[in-house]
């Protein structure tokens, strides 16, 4: 059966729509890969800190010139300072993440209304076939000799 000329005249739209909602998952995609290579960078600067930290101990008990505890003081704060940073970056990547994810959301409710109102066209289409159909068919069997049972 051919498709009705709405449901035909709208299957551009929803080509589209249906273009823009792969885009949008594969944006959405990209930024959950930004997220976890974000997480997963926080993650090893937070065991370096720990690692580093552990290295006082260690050599605190041993005894350290001011010299010492300067360089690590120093390179601590930088550490922190890189910390921060990464927080705010994974921040940012988590931001985005969630904007295409409700891009992806209001793209594919559009792809879905499209898809149903090519639908409700369709069903539509097709009961008014069924009454031509029905119609004719009254029209047919109307224009019939009638037999008599007898």
């Amino acid at each position: 059966m051919a498709l009705p000329s709405r449901a035909a005249r709208l299957a551009p739209v929803v080509q589209m729509a249906e273009e823009a909602e792969r885009k949008a998952v594969q944006r959405m995609g990209q930024f959950q890969q930004q997220v976890a290579q974000a997480q997963a960078k926080l993650a090893e600067l937070e065991r370096f800190r720990e690692d580093y930290q552990q290295q006082w101990i260690n050599r605190g008990s041993q005894g350290v010139d001011g010299n010492w505890l300067v360089n690590y003081q120093r390179f601590l704060g930088q550490l922190e300072t890189a910390m921060t940073q990464q927080r705010q970056s994974l921040t940012w990547h988590q931001n985005n993440l969630r904007n295409a994810r409700d891009a992806w959301q209001q793209a594919y409710a559009r792809v879905e209304g499209l898809r149903k109102l090519v639908q409700r066209y369709l069903d539509e289409a097709r009961r008014a076939e069924d009454k031509r159909e029905q119609k004719l068919l009254d029209e047919l069997s109307q224009r019939l000799p009638r037999q008599s049972p007898f």
